[in-house]
């Protein structure tokens, strides 16, 4: 009887065990996430096994570690975080390598695996560990713990043996079920970002759509997008997107190439995951990153850049998450070649609606002076000296009186050398406000000052790679001759408003009307600038000083004026070449050209005829000027005659200067120098 009793309960206990069984592949079948399914088994396995946690073991294939995720209750909770187990030295490890179930007794005895002792905050005393093996992997393992020591001593070791195969084929269906999943996701993801590139040229706005779909399927905190600066052979960051902190991002912030995780992703050209040390970013570093991925960002084999995500977790990305980054590297990375060429392509455009500004403006200011006229020996020593700077890329300074051709000699400079192609850039220094000088050097940012309400490009700038022209350059003020030396010697500068530093190769050709040497005495020019200026200095000679240039540029004037006004000019009487001949030019050959004008209005027939009184009048009161015939006291004499006779009107089309030959602002210049008032009433 007691036999039969016997032999009752155990097939009892072997049906309660089977029945367990098929509810368990009931459960299995009825879910469709891992949580779901283990927070179930935890209750169901309480039947069959004595256990106060159960902690399911992932094998991370990758970095050769095991991922616990440790369940302390049946009921249904949040997926729980995953630990991090090292192979050796843990119970989880060993089954997983040797393919065996391991029971332990009891855990304070067991010295063989001090990393079983430190998994579980609450105390336990044996450990029930079986591997989850399918025909295809090996998962990883199924623990138990229990508080009591000996728990397992009548382990039915076949039957959990079939409990854990079980286990292992939902888990790898499950896994299957969320790969598939995943590579849905990620498929989506990638035709969502690409198109999100075909319709953004803008990086910030890109990196943020970016950021908004790449969050949905691996989360981060910080996305950011930096290139490369072959200036400084560092990485520039770009574009940034940190949602926690909108004004995060600083501008222009550089990376370097040596030990950052994005130096080495762009240096390698491999994708790079970091941990810790992400902090050696300057990013990084201010967020307290703490872990990140980076893959670097090439197109038509050129490096272009990197593109980074990172979070405040540690070990917060797996190798799928770089592998789905390095996808999208891909794509941003022709995205950021087109948008560069796009940014290229606007700042050519603004550049040439610059130059066609500029030049429209010096056709309108142009001299109209269209080649050099003379062959005195005087003049041919300047050519040859333009011809021999010109091919260099040296810094010439131009000594001149007013009017005697200097920006000629400028121009002559410029279409001899080897930046003929690109543009010749002139500012005259005298007429440009103090207050407005360094934004016409070097251009300002929108909002940089009150009244600039767009950017703009200073004039060195748009002489990139080609000659600036620097008139009258003694009237540059004192603070802002060191700016322009910076520029002479670095070749860079920055625009108004703006903390970014631009690099540009210019050729500098100045001129001026004084003894610089003089206002370097006075103080009142840098003697540093100076020096720089005056690499190789040419002094083009006044008008009086090459007389037998005069008739040849009589001639070239008329010829020029006559055809302008459709008149026939044949012939210049002797007695007219000769007063001019013997005139003394105060205004050089500016004054010539305008007389010379004036001469083809007023010709009646074939015969130049040129107003000799006023030159008379004017040679007359030059030599009873203090019985002086200096070239200050002619100048100053014929400037206060002219002013007469217009009643010391100075601007228009019938002042002093247009009768001068002269700008309205260079005429005042040389009045001051020349301490010339108007008469107090």
């Amino acid at each position: 009887m007691n036999s039969n009793t016997g032999q009752v309960a155990v097939a009892d206990e072997q049906t309660k065990k089977y029945l367990t069984l098929l509810e368990l592949s009931k459960a299995i079948a009825s879910h469709r996430d891992l949580s779901g399914l283990f927070h179930d088994l935890a209750c169901r396995l309480r039947t069959l096994f004595d256990f106060s946690h159960l902690g399911v073991i992932f094998h991370d294939g990758a970095r050769n570690v095991m991922r616990l995720h440790l369940l302390e209750t049946c009921e249904p909770t949040e997926w729980p975080s995953p630990v991090e187990i090292p192979m050796e030295g843990s119970i989880a490890g060993w089954v997983w390598q040797n393919q065996e179930p391991m029971i332990v007794r009891d855990l304070t005895l067991e010295d063989r695996f001090p990393v079983a002792k430190t998994l579980i905050k609450d105390p336990v005393k044996s450990v029930c560990t079986f591997p989850l093996t399918t025909a295809h992997q090996q998962l990883g393992v199924v623990t138990f713990w229990s508080e009591k020591a000996g728990a397992y001593d009548q382990l039915d070791l076949e039957f959990a043996k079939l409990v854990a195969a079980q286990i292992a084929v939902a888990v790898e269906a499950q896994c299957q079920q969320h790969r598939l999943a995943r590579e849905r996701d990620r498929s989506q993801l990638l035709l969502e970002i690409n198109n999100t590139l075909v319709s953004n040229l803008n990086l910030q706005e890109l990196i943020s759509a970016i950021s908004a779909c790449l969050r949905r399927v691996m989360p981060h905190d910080v996305a950011g997008l930096a290139l490369h600066d072959p200036a400084t052979n560092k990485l520039r960051v770009t574009a940034l997107e940190y949602p926690a902190d909108e004004g995060f991002f600083i501008e222009d912030e550089t990376i370097d190439l040596e030990g950052t995780p994005a130096g080495l992703a762009f240096t390698t050209r491999q994708p790079v995951m970091s941990g810790l040390d992400h902090s050696a970013d300057p990013v990084g570093k201010r967020a307290s990153l703490k872990s990140g991925c980076t893959v670097p960002l090439i197109s038509h084999e050129r490096a272009l850049g990197v593109l980074g995500v990172a979070s405040l977790r540690e070990n917060a990305f797996t190798n799928d998450d770089i592998d789905l980054l390095d996808q999208v590297g891909r794509q941003v990375a022709i995205a950021v070649e087109n948008a560069l060429a796009f940014r290229e392509i606007d700042a050519l455009k603004n550049r040439l609606k610059e130059e066609k500004l500029y030049l429209e403006e010096e056709i309108r200011t142009e001299y109209n002076f269209e080649e050099i006229v003379g062959h005195s020996l005087v003049l041919k020593r300047v050519l040859q000296d333009v011809e021999t700077v010109a091919t260099t890329d040296s810094t010439v300074l131009i000594y001149g009186e007013t009017g005697t051709g200097k920006e000629l000699i400028a121009h002559a400079i410029h279409n001899l050398s080897q930046r003929r192609e690109r543009t010749l850039v002139k500012v005259n220094c005298a007429a440009i406000p103090t207050g407005l000088l360094e934004s016409e050097f070097f251009g300002h940012e929108k909002g940089a000052f009150t009244g600039a309400i767009d950017r703009r490009i200073g004039r060195f700038e748009l002489a990139n790679q080609g000659t600036i022209f620097l008139d009258e350059v003694e009237d540059i003020p004192l603070e802002l001759q060191s700016k322009l030396l910076r520029v002479l010697q670095e070749q860079e500068f920055e625009r108004l408003g703006s903390s970014r530093t631009l690099r540009v190769d210019v050729r500098v050709v100045a001129a001026t009307n004084s003894d610089l040497t003089e206002l370097v005495a006075e103080k009142k020019f840098r003697s540093d600038l100076y020096y720089r200026l005056n690499v190789f200095p040419i002094t083009v000679p006044p008008l009086r000083e090459r007389p037998e240039d005069i008739s040849l540029l009589v001639n070239f004037f008329a010829q020029k004026f006559a055809q302008r006004m459709k008149k026939s000019i044949e012939t210049v009487p002797k007695e007219t070449m000769s007063v001019l001949t013997n005139y003394h030019w105060p205004g050089n050959i500016r004054e010539l050209q305008n007389l010379v004008e004036r001469a083809v209005i007023l010709s009646r027939g074939s015969s130049l005829e040129i107003p000799l009184t006023e030159l008379k009048q004017s040679t007359k009161v030059a030599n009873h000027t203090n019985g002086s015939t200096s070239l200050e006291a002619v100048e100053r004499a014929h400037i206060l005659r002219v002013l007469g006779e217009t009643s010391w009107v100075i601007g228009g089309p019938t002042g002093a200067a247009t009768r001068l030959g002269l700008n309205r602002t260079t005429l005042n210049h040389r009045m001051r120098k020349l301490g010339i008032s108007r008469p107090q009433p």
